[in-house]
């Protein structure tokens, strides 16, 4: 990202910002309610919960939140920085539709971007997302990312039978991340092909949503499953992308351990032969809960190869600047 512009944020004394951002959410029954956004564990919706939805388009039209910035409106912690991990590629798909196909469980992914000070919703932000298909490739890399099926998700070769039962199980979830593939870290690689399916940018809205359509990551050796993010300010939309401003939150969504497990039952991803590094084991979150960034997900117990929602509240400083390479 080239810097152009800073975005026209109201100051605050440093005080008063420290003070707010300290502050902590209990994020109960009435206030999701109310804002159909906060999200502190997964939910698994049961078929009487969720009698009246219809797969996840229906899921996503129940949980819209009809509030617009209020002073009732609840305000989050700053949501946790990561690094931007090997395989980010610039904002240059502009777009909400990522999925280019791809097959997996459809999934909505349901944002909202505010200010952690102010709580106030980010109005045309840049949110970047990126993440790796149902059997744990990344587009543009799909040589070097070491995810997927029996000879990396695609038909079996020559690829040698002996190899993931030799390699030592705990040395994925127990090194701090090198960057390397299946890493997560930084030390970004450049792409080895032309690929950009499971990627895009899109521009928040007036109360700070944006909503993207994919699937349900996969997973691949070393990582728990997540989407990466990043949150660009005070740039623009050009033909060759979104350009200028600067990044202020690099970021990961985060999936509990049941809806993985649920999604395991379900091809392609139960055809994956990759060993799965749970959430706990996992090098990057920090296990905070929403505040890391765990995703509140929806879906019908019994059926979710139909659709999941994805939702969470993003809280940025958008003065900062968090590219992911400074942590």
């Amino acid at each position: 990202m080239t810097e152009k512009q800073e975005p026209q944020v109201p100051q605050e004394p440093s005080e008063k910002r420290d003070m707010m951002r300290r502050r902590s959410v209990l994020v109960g029954g009435a206030a999701v309610a109310a804002t159909g956004i906060a999200a502190v564990a997964v939910t698994t919706a049961s078929a009487g919960e969720d009698k009246a939805a219809s797969g996840a388009a229906d899921a996503v039209n129940a949980s819209r939140p009809k509030a617009t910035a209020s002073d009732g409106e609840l305000c989050y912690r700053l949501t946790s920085q990561t690094t931007e991990g090997p395989y980010y590629i610039d904002a240059d798909k502009i777009r909400k539709d990522i999925t280019e196909g791809k097959e997996g469980i459809p999934m909505t992914l349901r944002l909202k971007v505010i200010d952690s000070e102010s709580c106030k919703p980010l109005s045309r932000v840049a949110v970047d997302i990126w993440h790796c298909d149902a059997l744990g490739l990344y587009s543009g890399y799909e040589d070097s990312s070491t995810g997927g099926g029996p000879g990396g998700g695609t038909p079996p070769t020559d690829a040698p039978t002996d190899a993931p039962t030799d390699a030592p199980t705990g040395e994925p979830t127990g090194e701090p991340p090198s960057g390397g593939p299946g890493g997560g870290g930084g030390g970004h690689q450049e792409p080895t092909d032309d690929k950009r399916y499971l990627r895009g940018t899109w521009l928040t809205d007036r109360n700070g949503f944006v909503e993207f359509t994919t699937v349900f990551p996969g997973w691949y050796r070393g990582r728990a499953v997540h989407i990466h993010t990043k949150v660009h300010v005070g740039g623009k939309m050009t033909d060759a992308g979104y350009e200028g401003g600067h990044t202020c939150h690099t970021g990961q969504f985060f999936f509990e351990e049941a809806a993985v497990l649920d999604s395991a039952k379900i091809e392609p991803y139960s055809t994956s032969t990759t060993e799965r590094t749970t959430l706990t084991e996992d090098t990057i979150y920090d296990q905070s809960g929403v505040q890391g960034g765990l995703l509140k997900l929806t879906y019908r117990k019994n059926a979710m190869a139909r659709g999941v929602v994805g939702a969470i509240t993003v809280g940025v400083d958008p003065d900062a600047t968090h590219d992911g390479t400074d942590l």
